[in-house]
């Protein structure tokens, strides 16, 4: 299981800053996780400043 963005992220990039397999990148005004390479290792959800990363 992975962690996905859901719709309140305000496309900080704290988040891919802090992915240690470059998973999360910019989407369509938001950032999304590459769920194939997300390893669950929760650190995008520690960083995360609107709790916008949950698992899926």
């Amino acid at each position: 299981m992975s962690h996905f963005i859901n719709d309140t992220c305000i496309n900080c990039a704290a988040c891919e800053a802090s992915c240690p397999v470059t998973c999360i990148s910019e989407g369509d005004g938001v950032r999304v996780i590459d769920e194939s390479t997300c390893i669950d290792c929760a650190s995008c959800v520690a960083v995360c400043p609107v709790d916008a990363i949950a698992m899926r």
